[in-house]
């Protein structure tokens, strides 16, 4: 049976929040949540859970590439830190967005009663 290593844990419990997250929001139907924002949560962190459980997947994708070397684990945590970076600036962005949605609407309503 195969060791395994505490970045594989890691990447199996992040990659489970995130799921969750997604999951969490779209069934709790919140306004920034549509279903391919959560089919592209599911694939990209369910993939990652794929890739970590079974690492030869990425050997053989390494190996048809060109990567040579036992790469795969720091190209993989690199991947998990850019994707957590990407989903919390898309989030914030959304966020701003309805803000600035519901300010220039109570400034609309405001300057029509005037």
């Amino acid at each position: 049976m195969p060791s395994i290593h505490l970045y594989q844990i890691a990447v199996i419990i992040v990659s489970s929040l995130m799921i969750y997250q997604g999951l969490d929001r779209y069934f709790k139907k919140q306004k920034n949540q549509s279903f391919l924002k959560l089919l592209v949560r599911l694939i990209v962190w369910g993939g990652m859970i794929v890739i970590v459980i079974y690492p030869k997947i990425s050997m053989s994708l390494a190996e048809l590439i060109g990567i040579e070397g036992n790469i795969n684990a720091v190209i993989l945590v690199g991947f998990i830190l850019i994707f957590l970076i990407i989903f919390k600036l898309l989030n914030a962005i959304e966020k701003l967005e309805q803000q600035m949605t519901e300010i220039t609407r109570k400034d609309s309503l405001e300057n029509l009663n005037h």
